[in-house]
């Protein structure tokens, strides 16, 4: 049978979409709501295993439903929000999520993720007037490959709005005893987040005070200590607002009747069933009166019914309201002396229900069925079916039968699935589904018809047994042909003259039409059947098939049969042919149907623009017709239909045209131009709008002159599809004209109106950034500073304009561009009595120049004094614009992949609705600052938004707009930033190389660099190898390299063998590609191989030297190797260690002599050197007169330090070592390199666990100690230093003033190592540029030179970038240094002279007092440290 179906027949085609893998688990409250549960009389229908007698070969229904499904949510700006869905089916099905009627890409959605369980979770609720992204409809969507999709019911989210009070409370007051009302009403979805306050306390609601839903306070039996002063708040996520105070006073019992008030009657409601309805009541009166309620002229009993509660005041709350709460409610209040009463209607509304599921189906193609489904609610639900999550489109085949009831026609094999009823109406939501499952004509239904099969079809079910199968009926003949209905008789087959107990089936189908239906005879023995519901004028194909008891015979050969023709409407017209006569003109043309029954009277012509639905027609009388007035080239469709006087008849196809084309009706668009040089002026321009041009655009004509006179003009013709054109040869200092028309084959357009440039009057220099503005001066106002400056003194380079960059305390807040020609510009919406840094910067296409500081402090409000204007009176000034163009504003950059950003802005210029209707158009421009030196990209736009494409993925962009209205041009508006999403990288890791480990011919370290096309942070590599380049890429072994580490260690490789090695990186979004192979073959063994301490004397591989470890280096003495991996011959090993050890005693014990001998001779002067010393370094480190002090152990507490790259090189630098530092005076031990074994190994100890690339031997450690200078733009813009009160600062050369020479042996500059109680109170940081300055500029000092030394590194050691300690507490007075250094490049430091620090005597005392504490301390670990020699010695001897 057929598998196909008929094109366009049943489904709504949905949007694309992309399977997001789950993230973390959350669990959440099932919701059970089962699809698939069975319906009792259905065949099969059950989820679970069919009855028996469907045999081994029946497929069985498969479980898939939600338990749990989205429900509507209430939420606030900022807070988070999850949509809890859940789907059951195994295997496990795939979760995605609709939000109005569209599928989120939840890939690349920074706030929305999806759960482990499938929920969506949405994280900081965005929601404003204008932008409203995450309210609205969401459907959760289970997809089970080769098996279907279902749909969960929609759920509401509802974000609240802005607080806005309708009604605030007033003044009043309230007899004692008395009720009292305060007014707080609030829009609807903000009245959970209501609450009262009482003289601005927080107000506890109980049985006597109570908030009402509409937010409105009721005080009840009012007492004295209710008067105050009350206000509401909204809490809304946001600051809480809050409404105006209002006094209620108390008064005493005027002790005289006060007739009865109602302060709030009761109004009709709508509610949900299982809500609650709260029918506020509240009757003011003297003597107070007593409240009770009726519903439909009977009392209700509000003490002895659990569900109605009698609030206080007197309204009445109903709790899980049902249908039989609906009615009219009376509220009546009676005191003695006056009964008053009120009204109000509820009415109760019932979300969908289903009183009967679709139940699941087997059947056969060909068959008829029918999913049953009935719902119930109030209002009456509307039905809609969905077949694997896309709706059914009612058609010939798929219908809706009895309100609710979905029929399938002529069922073939992609009608299998999942098949769900949605029941909906204004409250909500609900959906019930089954599956169907179409078995193979040799395959029984099992059990009985279900009632979901039609009556055309049940004879298929009868279970089949083993025996002959009849032959096919003879003679078919259609007996009758009408136009709607075909009326077939046959004879008996051969096989069974008689044919009594034979039932047969007529299978029929459209002629082209892959999809058979099937009709089956009424009773057996029955030889006609009559085909109902067929088309007039159709042709069909049938064939009789009969069986019995045994199953289907066979099938008779197709019988081809026609209905008849309605023959009382016209046909379609034929020979219908269209052709364009001009731009604006087509003719029609047709001729008089030819079945036509009936005198033809008219025509109707109807005709369409292509890509809209408006269809227009015309009457015609003729055969032929002109429509004019259309659009020029512009393709339209056209069809004809006939009238007779019976009505319209059949139309025609649709035959398709295209208007001439003519010359352009408008000009190009955008023209902007750009100076080069002095003799050159590009120029750029957008073609004119699709609906003007009028065809195709075959070139452009450029017309210029010199503005100075009625010069001649040249004209220049650019062909293609060209938008730019560079003009050379012009005169220099000289102002051209230029205008731009567009061409068609049939002409020149209208030209852009002339717009204006000047050549430079000399060629400038644009191979640099611009120098220094000669001078900047500010005028500070209340609200706003002018600025003011003058250019570079430099004439001869180019400046395309000024960055002028402003912040309290920094100017890095907020960055302006203006224009070259400007001289001055107002900061405006400053904050008053502020101080405000300032810096000018002027740039051009190579980068941004060195900047100018400034500094100023706004006006305080009190400031009354006049606002002087602002006179510039500079040599360089010339006289702006009278009326300059405001730049937009609002720049905004949205982040939509990994290389496109959309821009937006506003343009003040523009009326409220910002709706453009002028000529003027917007430049956007865009560049990014790595490398520095980029240039920008330009852009022209006619709207107010503009998407840039073509970015590089995971890089920070800067954007800004100009706007441009004939000869008129603004300034550059403020910048915007944003930042590209990551791509998976798109190259391989590069420079792959392997080397041998030195001594341990197993072990290879393959090094390498990272991609360069990263796109993105590189979070991890994979290692590949193998002994067979043409292995399966799954038959490799993998080693994993977690971070950004570029060298690894592999062990226990076969010996002279060869691999093959191939490395891949990864980032946040996937793998990237694999480098090519790298081959290797691994060294023959040697004895070097057996070395059981190697890993502790860390030799280095080959690429690398060992460091520099000093003249007096001794090797430790651990194990019986050399140091060169060769055995030492079998003497008596004990003796010799003994030997050794006792001379290394022996050596520490006069160590320690002299250390205290010395010690007693340190004189005060001396410790003042030092302690100067200390002041200036920041470092324990010296040499010559600066006494040597321990250096760090850098092997101390090291798990505890997470050491970070913070170099701003887009490129990780290679990590190798990992360095910590030194946390205080504890940590910093005196290098001993002749301890015993065992104290090396406790040493060792502090490590933790690392990898064997990053272990070395304890002197090897000390002798790469990298350097920690920290490049002051690295550092966190949070961090600041503490101003003291003094005025007095040391000058920065003095940061070489005593110990200039006494270099580290390495080249290491200070480090800050700050002593004992110094240390000790660590609570500040390193000084950075952000500093907020006492005195204007001092935090932005020009960079000290430092003195030629030593190099800053050792190239040939790989070094961490380290993030430095955090400073002392107590204020230095010293010029702090801080850089960083990197493999392979260095970065001079940079001094920040730190304002109001202490006196240089009151400093070096400070340190003076640390340096005396901290010898002992020295005594004591060297006696710790000979202490467990000793031990260890003892038990060496004992054994």
């Amino acid at each position: 049978m057929a598998a196909e179906r008929e094109a366009g027949r049943l489904l709504c085609t949905s949007s694309s979409r992309r399977c997001c893998p789950p993230p973390p688990l959350l669990l959440l409250l099932p919701l059970l709501l089962l699809l698939g549960r069975p319906a009792p009389g259905a065949a099969a229908t059950k989820s679970g295993s069919p009855p028996q007698s469907a045999g081994a070969s029946v497929r069985t229904f498969t479980p898939f439903y939600f338990l749990v499904e989205p429900v509507d949510t209430l939420s606030v700006r900022g807070s988070s929000v999850i949509l809890n869905c859940s789907a059951y089916s195994e295997p496990s099905p795939n979760i995605e999520w609709k939000k109005d009627g569209t599928f989120l890409n939840l890939e690349s959605d920074d706030r929305r993720q999806l759960l482990p369980d499938g929920s969506l979770f949405i994280s900081n609720v965005v929601h404003s007037k204008h932008n409203k992204p995450d309210e609205g409809f969401y459907q959760c969507v289970a997809t089970v490959d080769n098996l279907g999709t279902i749909v969960s019911r929609t759920a509401k989210l509802t974000v609240a709005g802005l607080p806005r009070f309708t009604s605030q409370p007033e003044p009043s007051s309230v007899y004692v005893g008395n009720s009292a009302i305060l007014n707080c009403e609030v829009n609807a979805d903000l009245v959970p987040f209501v609450r009262w306050e009482q003289n601005r306390q927080p107000l506890l609601l109980d049985d006597r005070i109570v908030k009402l839903p509409s937010g409105t306070l009721v005080i009840s039996n009012a007492t004295e200590g209710d008067g105050g002063l009350y206000r509401c708040i909204v809490e809304s996520g946001g600051p809480p607002k809050f409404s105006d105070e209002a006094e209620l006073k108390v008064l005493q019992d005027p002790e005289e009747i006060v007739d009865l008030v109602f302060l709030i009657r009761p109004s009709s409601m709508m509610k949900v069933t299982g809500q609650s309805a709260v029918l506020p009541c509240v009757v003011s009166g003297l003597p107070a009166p007593v409240i009770r309620w009726m519903k439909n002229e009977e009392v209700l009993d509000t003490e002895s019914s659990g569900r109605l509660v009698l609030l206080a005041g007197g309204g009445l709350e109903i709790s899980d309201v049902t249908e039989d709460d609906a009615g009219t409610y009376f509220c009546i209040a009676d005191n003695g002396n006056k009964t008053v009463e009120a009204q109000a209607e509820l009415t109760v509304q019932v979300p969908p229900g289903f009183l009967k599921q679709p139940a699941n189906i087997y059947a056969h193609e060909s068959m008829d069925i029918v999913f049953e489904c009935e719902v119930t609610g109030k209002p009456t639900p509307t039905v809609k079916w969905v077949k694997n999550g896309d709706v059914v489109i009612p058609s010939d085949y798929f219908k809706i039968v009895k309100e609710h009831n979905l029929q399938v026609l002529g069922l073939v094999k992609s009608d299998e699935g999942f098949y769900q009823c949605i029941a909906e109406n204004d409250v909500g939501n609900a959906q019930a589904g089954a599956q169907l499952i179409i078995l193979e004509h040799d395959v029984a239904i099992p059990t009985l018809p279900p009632t979901s099969l039609t009556s055309a079809t049940t004879d298929h079910l009868a279970p089949a047994t083993t025996g002959p199968l009849p032959s096919a009926p003879r003679d078919v003949v259609a007996s009758l042909v009408s136009t709607r209905f075909i009326k077939l008789t046959w004879r008996t087959p051969a096989s069974d003259p008689h044919g009594d107990n034979l039932t047969y089936s007529v299978f029929y189908t459209k002629e082209g039409v892959a999809r058979e239906r099937v009709e089956n005879t009424s009773q057996p023995g029955e030889m006609q059947v009559t085909i109902q519901n067929l088309m007039p004028a159709t042709v069909y194909i049938f064939k009789v098939m009969a069986q019995n008891k045994h199953g289907s015979g066979e099938s008779s050969a197709p019988l081809r049969v026609e209905t008849q023709p309605e023959v009382q409407l016209p046909g379609p017209a034929p020979n219908i042919r269209a052709y364009a006569t001009s731009p604006t003109s087509i003719t029609v043309t047709w001729e008089t149907p030819l079945s036509g029954n009936g005198e033809i009277q008219n025509y109707k012509l109807y005709y369409m623009e292509k890509g809209t639905d408006k269809e227009q027609d015309v009457d015609v009388s003729s055969h032929s017709y002109t429509i004019n007035g259309l659009k020029k080239y512009t393709e339209y469709s056209f069809r004809v239909v006939a009238y007779n006087k019976h009505g319209p008849g059949v139309s025609t196809q649709d035959v398709a045209v295209r208007t001439l084309s003519d010359v352009p009706s408008a000009a190009p668009q955008n023209l902007s131009l750009e100076v080069r040089n002095s003799k050159s002026i590009v120029i750029h321009w957008q073609p004119p709008s699709s609906t003007t041009q009028n065809g195709q655009i075959t070139g452009y004509k450029i017309r210029y002159r010199k503005a100075s006179r009625k010069s001649d003009v040249t004209e220049t013709l650019v062909t293609g599809t060209q938008l730019s054109q560079l003009i050379e040869g012009l005169d220099r200092g000289t102002e051209y004209n230029f205008r731009v028309a567009a061409l068609t084959v049939n002409g020149t357009g209208p030209a852009t109106d002339w717009l204006s440039a000047e050549t430079f009057e000399s060629d400038l220099d644009e191979t640099r950034v611009p120098e220094v503005p000669s001078s900047l001066h500010v005028r500070p106002l209340v609200t706003s500073i002018v600025v003011s400056w003058t250019p570079p003194e430099n004439q001869n380079i180019v400046v395309r304009g000024y960055a002028i960059g402003y912040g309290i305390g920094s100017p890095h807040a907020q960055t302006i561009k203006v224009d070259y020609k400007q001289r001055y510009y107002t900061i405006e919406n400053l904050d008053p009595s502020s101080h405000y840094v300032i810096t000018l910067k002027a740039f051009n296409n190579v980068g941004e120049g060195i900047p100018l500081y400034e500094s100023a402090v706004t006006r305080p409000h009190t400031d009354t004094s006049e606002v002087d204007l602002f006179v510039i009176n500079a040599p360089y000034t010339p006289v702006p614009d009278p009326t300059p163009m405001m730049p937009p504003v609002g720049v905004q950059a949205s982040i939509l992949s990994h290389d496109t950003i959309r821009i937006t802005w506003a343009d003040n210029s523009l009326p409220k609705h910002q709706k453009i209707t002028d000529s003027r158009y917007y430049t956007v421009r865009w560049k990014t600052n790595i490398p520095a030196n980029t240039k920008y990209k330009n852009a022209n736009a006619t709207t107010l938004s503009y998407l840039v494409t073509g970015l590089k993925p995971n890089t920070l962009y800067e954007f800004s707009v100009m706007v441009t209205k004939g000869r008129r041009s603004s300034t550059w508006s403020m910048t915007a930033h944003g930042a590209t999403f990551e791509l998976v990288p798109t190259s391989p890791p590069k420079d792959v190389t392997v080397v041998s480990k030195e001594g341990k011919p197993r072990t290879i370290i393959v090094n390498w660099q990272p991609p360069s096309e990263a796109n993105g942070k590189i979070t991890g590599y994979i290692i590949y190898y193998s002994t067979d380049v043409n292995a399966e890429i799954h038959d490799w072994v993998i080693e994993p390299v977690v971070g950004n580490r570029l060298t690894h260690q592999i062990q226990e490789l076969t010996l002279d063998t060869p691999y093959y090695f191939k490395i891949q990186a990864r980032n946040s979004k996937g793998m990237g590609p694999m480098s090519e192979a790298v081959q290797f073959r691994t060294p023959k063994a040697d004895s070097s191989d057996k070395m059981p301490n190697d890993q502790a004397l860390g030799s280095a591989g080959k690429g690398s030297r060992p460091p520099d470890l000093g003249p007096d280096y001794k090797p430790p003495m651990s194990g019986s190797n050399s140091p060169h991996g060769s055995p030492t011959s079998p003497l008596d090993s004990n003796m010799l260690l003994v030997i050794i050890v006792s001379v290394g005693v022996i050596t520490i014990v006069v160590v320690v002599v002299i250390a205290v001998f010395c010690t007693r001779r340190t004189t005060s002067h001396q410790k003042k050197k030092r302690a100067a010393c200390k002041s200036v370094n920041g470092s324990h480190k010296y040499k010559g007169n600066c006494k040597d002090v321990k250096p760090p152990d850098l092997w101390i507490h090291h798990e505890r330090l997470e050491l970070k790259p913070i170099d701003k090189s887009p490129d990780p630098n290679p990590v190798m070592t990992d360095t910590p530092i030194p946390r205080n005076s504890q940590d910093i031990t005196p290098v001993d390199n002749s301890m015993d074994s065992n104290i090396h190994q406790r040493r060792n100890s502090y490590r933790g666990h690392e990898s064997e690339d990053s272990m070395s031997t304890l002197a090897g450690r000390r002798g790469m100690r990298p350097k920690m200078m920290m490049p002051f733009d690295s550092q966190p813009p949070q961090q600041s230093v503490r101003n003291t009160p003094s005025t007095d600062t040391m000058p920065a050369s003095s940061s070489q003033t005593c110990c200039t020479d006494h270099q580290d042996p390495e080249g290491a500059t200070s480090s800050s190592y700050l002593a004992s109680s110094q240390e000790e109170d660590s609570g500040q940081s390193l000084p950075t540029a952000h500093v907020r300055p006492s005195h204007p500029l001092k935090s932005f000092a020009v960079p000290a030179i430092p003195p030629p030394g030593p190099p800053l590194y050792d190239p040939a050691l790989p070094s961490t970038p380290l993030l430095s300690q955090q400073a002392l507490n107590h204020h230095i007075h010293s010029v702090k240094t801080a850089s960083i250094g990197t493999l392979g490049r260095s970065r001079p430091p940079m001094p920040v002279v730190v304002p109001s620090a202490p006196e240089v005597q009151e400093t070096t005392r400070m340190l003076e007092d640390s340096e005396s504490s901290y010898e002992p301390d020295e005594l004591t670990k060297e006696m710790a440290h000979l202490e467990g020699l000793m031990k260890d010695l003892n038990a060496i001897t004992t054994a």
